[in-house]
């Protein structure tokens, strides 16, 4: 006897259909699967096996083969439980075989026949929905995670039994009181504030700017000058995220195991902040599975590198290209996996090995030393970051300074304002932020007027820009533009934007 089962698989964060092939047969009892398993799934006949006749079923006492189809792409993970069940259980359901071709089953099973949460649930319901399936089984604990996908019915539930009772029609669940798809903003109250930030106004318009045009910033400053501080409330001025950023945030999370069960879904801008002992795989992703690592879980938010001179300069060297490309790209023997990273990078570093050089405090570094520590920062990565920030000590009277501050709300509605213009802009095409516009595009999005045009040569020419560092001065000018709500770009913006490039020659040329 030969059942086929759909069921779903995951390549990074986009899912795959695999067709469960369960063949009984008269023979020596055995039970064998085949078509490029892992060793998870091979353990599910133990636990499959265990589930059948714990659920009050028979187990076939017969020669079994489950093949999964296509057998040149490897499987990973115990989601399969679920549908090499219902193959082995065929005849228990009184369904066509027209019902389970329109259905994807997903699920791990405990010994007792209860399904357990999956990792990676979110893709592969919305992989389900693009490729044409009706429905979906899932496990009841994944329900909130996967219930933001419209157009699948979504079926959950808790064990093997109830699984092919609502097969057979035998009990019914009533989904619409589970269902929850809200995807609303809900203002979320931060401990942090800028409004609490005393002095460093030029610093705090600069991370202004960094928010709402997505900007990679470099703040460099002595020990205590608030360097981590400001850093941290970045997060409290990020735009909102949009509903398609939601989705590819959460498939991201999803496959982490990273989804809050009491949410469902990523409403937030990630803001991930690695120790500077951070490895390659914790940094950029990798291992045997391919994993994702930190540039891909602060996708579509904040990466923050606090004290960037002291993480392994390779590793620094590995986040050139997913910078420029805002992808990763992870080879396998078996497979290829192509993960989103596009990020806004934070970074920060003392100005010399001690940390006061040009404070004051006297600095006792030689000159060797502070050349050989700042090169630990290459130049083709200085390159990537679009505006360099000096951050000072405040003197104490500026402690005492009670004159209003700008809160972080008010900052986050001229970001928000700024990033509307933007969606605006290039609501026809797949970039988001102005930090995206590609240098073929530059003249397009990037007008300048005739005296700003006469400032850009002379700036190119007399600092002798590269290309990239160019192209970037213009975005920076575009985003300046947009939070003054000008359509071209006029000197003063062009002359701001060029300001933000002070600390680069300062401490780097």
């Amino acid at each position: 006897m030969l059942s086929i089962v759909n069921s779903c698989n995951l390549i990074g964060i986009d899912g795959f259909i695999v067709n469960v092939e369960v063949d009984i047969t008269r023979g020596m009892p055995c039970f064998n699967i085949v078509g490029l398993a892992s060793i998870e799934i091979k353990e599910a006949k133990e636990r499959v096996k265990s589930a059948i006749i714990n659920s009050g079923f028979e187990f076939p006492a017969k020669r079994i083969v489950v093949n999964l189809s296509p057998a040149d792409i490897k499987k990973e993970g115990s989601l399969l439980d679920l549908p090499i069940s219902i193959g082995l259980l065929i005849n228990y359901i009184q369904k066509e075989k027209s019902y389970f071709d329109e259905t994807i089953f997903v699920g791990e099973l405990s010994l007792d026949g209860s399904l357990k949460k999956v990792r990676g649930i979110l893709p592969i319901v919305l992989s389900a929905k693009q490729k044409g399936y009706k429905r979906i089984f899932i496990p009841h604990e994944n329900l909130k995670e996967s219930s933001y996908v419209d157009g699948i019915e979504i079926i959950p539930v808790k064990n093997l039994r109830e699984c092919i009772n609502y097969i057979n029609g035998k009990i019914a669940l009533d989904l619409s009181s589970m269902l929850y798809k809200n995807t609303s903003i809900q203002e979320e109250k931060y401990e942090e504030d800028f409004g609490d930030v005393k002095g460093n106004y030029f610093v705090k318009r600069g991370l202004e700017i960094a928010a709402a045009g997505n900007h990679n910033v470099m703040l460099i400053g002595p020990p205590g000058s608030g360097k981590t501080m400001m850093a941290r409330r970045i997060k409290t001025i990020m735009p909102d995220l949009d509903k398609d950023e939601m989705m590819e945030i959460s498939k991201i999370y999803s496959i982490a195991g990273l989804i809050n069960n009491n949410i469902g879904i990523i409403n937030k801008r990630p803001f991930r902040a690695p120790h500077h002992s951070a490895t390659n795989v914790s940094l950029i992703g990798g291992g045997a599975k391919a994993i994702p690592g930190e540039i891909v879980l602060a996708h579509r938010g904040v990466l923050f590198l606090d004290e960037i001179a002291e993480f392994n300069k390779k590793t620094l060297e590995m986040l050139r290209q997913p910078i420029e490309d805002g992808e990763i790209n992870l080879s396998r023997l078996k497979f290829y996996v192509k993960y989103p990273c596009n990020i806004l990078i934070i970074a920060a570093m003392n100005p010399c090995p001690c940390g006061y050089f040009m404070s004051n405090i006297e600095c006792k570094c030689t000159e060797y030393e502070m050349t050989r520590y700042r090169n630990k920062v290459s130049g083709p990565l200085l390159d990537r970051f679009d505006i360099f920030l000096d951050v000072v000590p405040i003197e104490f009277g500026e402690f005492k300074d009670n004159n209003f501050t700008e809160t972080s709300k008010t900052i986050k509605n001229r970001v928000q304002e700024a990033k509307n213009i933007q969606r605006k802009r290039f609501e026809n095409s797949d970039i988001k932020n102005n930090n995206e516009i590609k240098s073929y595009q530059i003249n397009k999005y990037c007008k300048l007027d005739e005296d700003a045009s006469k400032i850009a040569k002379k700036i190119f020419t007399k600092y002798n820009l590269s290309n990239r560092s160019y192209t970037k001065l213009l975005k920076t000018a575009r985003t300046i533009a947009d939070l003054d709500l000008c359509k071209d770009i006029n000197k003063n913006h062009l002359l701001e934007a060029f300001s933000y490039r002070k600390g680069y020659y300062k401490y780097f040329k």
